[in-house]
């Protein structure tokens, strides 16, 4: 049984006149467990929403979401999302180590073995030291840190993740692709990752669902054949990571164009 499974799911959403827009048809696709998946398309061609519907935030116009064989009717309690906006999600007024540990606090692990959990997390993020500092004294690349940090402590089944590194300098988004990597190899979760950046989406990912344009559907699903662990520089540099790129990119600029 597939972890996550999409059957024919549809989104629309009703403008002022009462007309509506069809954002999504009839998508479908599995994940299976310790996958790491990637969704790329042309922009505004509802990746987004797509991700809203799997975390339950958002209700489908059609089809269902399917979670470790339970339909998605709400926010389940197996899925984690991140979001693009790490500064508006954390709390300002707790520090670090306050932040990463609400996940374990909204699971009711006890203070010692949550504190312990919570440390050995800013440590995998390349944190230790600052667990006292709070949000508002941090870059944006370590605050977002922070917010994969508390969202690992809660021990999803799914990490579901919006465009995450999308307001960080370039340097900055190398380095949380190369942290989010050994975290996922470290602690086998489950990713299923939303990017407008075709070279991040093949350079992490077992697999890429690439969308059209609006409304929007799978136009292709694409096993992304790298060797790991993966490396920026040689691994950008191999031949079948540009042949993948070109390839994305053109079906993507062709379906912007239409």
């Amino acid at each position: 049984m597939p972890l996550l499974e999409l059957e024919g799911l549809s989104k629309s959403y009703r403008q002022m006149g009462g007309e509506s827009t069809l954002a999504i048809q009839e998508i479908s696709f599995q994940v299976d467990e310790g996958e790491f998946v990637s969704i790329v398309g042309p922009s505004g061609c509802g990746k987004s929403s797509l991700l809203m519907c799997i975390a339950g935030l958002i209700p489908p116009g059609a089809g269902r979401v399917v979670v470790k064989g339970i339909e998605v009717n709400g926010p389940p309690q197996s899925l984690v999302l991140v979001f693009q906006e790490y500064n508006k999600s954390l709390f300002a007024w707790r520090s670090v180590l306050g932040n990463v540990l609400f996940g374990l606090e909204v699971k009711g692990k006890a203070f010692g073995d949550a504190e312990e959990k919570a440390r050995h997390l800013i440590r995998l993020v390349g944190l230790e030291g600052f667990e006292r500092h709070y949000p508002w004294e941090l870059s944006g690349g370590m605050q977002q840190r922070v917010a994969i940090a508390r969202a690992l402590a809660y021990e999803p089944d799914i990490l579901l993740m919006d465009e995450p590194f999308g307001s960080v300098d370039a340097l900055t988004r190398l380095e949380l692709e190369d942290t989010l990597l050994r975290l996922w190899q470290e602690l086998g979760t489950t990713i299923l990752f939303v990017t407008h950046d075709i070279e991040e989406a093949i350079y992490l990912s077992d697999r890429i669902c690439v969308l059209s344009r609006r409304p929007s559907r799978i136009i292709q699903k694409i096993d992304v054949k790298l060797n790991r662990p993966r490396n920026q520089l040689t691994s950008r540099a191999d031949q079948k990571f540009m042949e993948l790129r070109n390839e994305i990119y053109k079906q993507i600029s062709n379906e912007s164009a239409k």
